[in-house]
């Protein structure tokens, strides 16, 4: 690899993820979901994990309605999920394709924006184990079919207030600063051992359902997309960034 790699400057070929097996979580809405199709139309058999099947049940008619390959649906609600549940998935997932390729956590929770002296405790532990916890359980859980595939990558979702605290984010920006060290740690311990690579990725401003609960009075049309987002994951997932791990990058220019 030439230069130091930038998924934003990839463009994915029809076939890019070809043979690949990827697990969305949060994949019922905004990004995930944006993310979803584009692996699907970029030729992955796509794994959709969210807590909302009805919605989970859309994303995957629309894959099959554009013709990509077959998804399959894990019905998997990050905050209440057990033990048995993730093994439950892990086992399905080995049953049915024997190996995963790639594995984005793109769900998470915003919690509230409250100064830290006022913080409400099971909103605050709430956010810490759904945004940390349980994307690392779920990694966890799901190493020894990532370490069947040739070229695995593991794709966490961090945010600018997860490298520098802000003001206000509390426990949000506390786990997105968890996801940075989960993602320096977990690399560095696979390194040398296989074949599984670990990255952040911060979408940035996007037209989401969070986005919109953090910043209620943002002009909607000033937002991109999550559409129009999908290129730096699908640089991330497959094999334009095989060889990079350890690394947290931006999915936009910073403004």
């Amino acid at each position: 690899m030439n230069g130091p790699f930038d998924p934003r400057s990839h463009a994915a070929r029809a076939d890019e993820l070809a043979g690949r097996v990827i697990a969305i979580t949060g994949a019922s809405s905004g990004i995930g979901r944006a993310v979803a199709l584009a692996c699907a139309q970029h030729a992955a058999e796509v794994v959709l994990i969210g807590r909302n099947t009805q919605k989970l049940e859309a994303v995957h008619a629309e894959i099959a309605a554009r013709g990509g390959p077959e998804a399959s649906i894990a019905v998997l609600d990050l905050e209440k999920a057990l033990a048995r549940d993730y093994d439950g998935l892990a086992e399905a997932l080995l049953a049915r394709y024997g190996r995963l390729d790639g594995l984005l956590h793109n769900a998470g929770v915003l919690g509230t924006l409250t100064p830290i002296e006022h913080y409400d405790v099971p909103t605050w532990c709430r956010v810490l184990h759904v945004n940390l916890t349980a994307a690392f359980a779920l990694t966890q859980v799901l190493l020894p079919l990532l370490k069947v595939s040739r070229d695995a990558s593991v794709l966490f979702t961090t945010s600018n207030v997860g490298r520098r605290g802000r003001a206000y984010w509390g426990a949000y920006a506390v786990s997105k600063f968890g996801i940075e060290g989960l993602t320096q740690t977990l690399a560095a311990e696979l390194e040398t051992v296989g074949t599984v690579r670990v990255n952040a990725l911060n979408p940035g401003r996007a037209r989401t359902r969070m986005r919109r609960q953090a910043f209620p009075a943002e002009e909607l049309d000033s937002l991109p997309l999550p559409e129009t987002l999908t290129s730096p994951y699908l640089a991330l997932l497959g094999p334009a960034a095989r060889g990079v791990t350890g690394m947290s990058f931006d999915c936009q220019p910073s403004r």
